[in-house]
């Protein structure tokens, strides 16, 4: 039974979602080591800022809400492990505790499922379905192993209001690359970790610990040049 809790309410004057409900730990566990603790969402916020979104207007989030409309609420909702969407009034969006797609005016651009045994099914099957009567331009899946998914990467693109497979590449080296429009990067699949590259470069979008052996190499040089400039004076 539905409490009233967990239907949406009126707040000031306006609609707002409940909180999502708790997550199975293996479908939590999976979604935190794959697009947050490896900073995934991170990354691709500062990607999408670098190619010019506007940061007032860029949402880059997950476990969050996407509903068509509160009406339509118990009967077709979701919140994927990872969104993207742009031209979005953030204030409505956190106001919501949730993307209403009445709302906001159009649906989100992407969203990242990553499969876990207790989602495995419903990520190829009723989401599916779901993510493709909300509009969303891309649906993609990211699987560790494939064994929950029956591939480790794949995508759908909209076309004509139904989904399309996105073509996956299989390199030499084992890895899978798919081309995501919607963002204009490349999602891949290597031994087992998500990964986003430039498509213009075909270079990994740094990631923190790339960050931060740039940093420390930089740290490292200009200690360097101190040290031979110390030098240079001592003769």
């Amino acid at each position: 039974m539905v409490t009233a809790k967990e239907l949406p309410q009126v707040v000031n004057g306006r609609t707002r979602l409940p909180d999502i409900p708790e997550r199975n730990p293996d479908e939590k566990m999976t979604a935190f080591d794959h697009v947050h603790r490896a900073g995934n969402a991170y990354l691709i916020a500062q990607y999408l800022l670098d190619q010019g979104a506007e940061a007032e207007r860029l949402l880059v989030t997950a476990d969050h809400w996407i509903v068509q409309d509160a009406e339509d609420f118990q009967r077709r909702r979701r919140y994927p492990d990872l969104m993207v969407a742009f031209d979005v009034d953030l204030e409505a969006h956190k106001a919501s505790n949730g993307y209403i797609i009445a709302e906001q005016g159009k649906s989100p651009e992407f969203v990242l499922e990553v499969a876990s045994q207790s989602t495995g099914r419903v990520d190829l099957g009723p989401k599916r379905d779901d993510y493709e009567a909300f509009g969303i331009c891309e649906y993609w899946r990211f699987d560790e192993t494939g064994a929950f998914h029956g591939a480790r990467l794949a995508g759908d693109r909209l076309a004509e209001g139904r989904y399309e497979p996105i073509e996956i590449a299989e390199r030499a080296d084992g890895s899978l690359r798919g081309y995501s429009a919607a963002l204009d990067v490349e999602l891949e699949w290597r031994d087992g970790r998500l990964g986003w590259l430039d498509p213009r470069t075909r270079r990994h979008i740094p990631t923190f610990l790339d960050e931060r052996l740039r940093a420390e190499n930089a740290e490292a040089n200009l200690r360097r040049l101190e040290e031979e400039l110390r030098g240079l004076r001592e003769e």
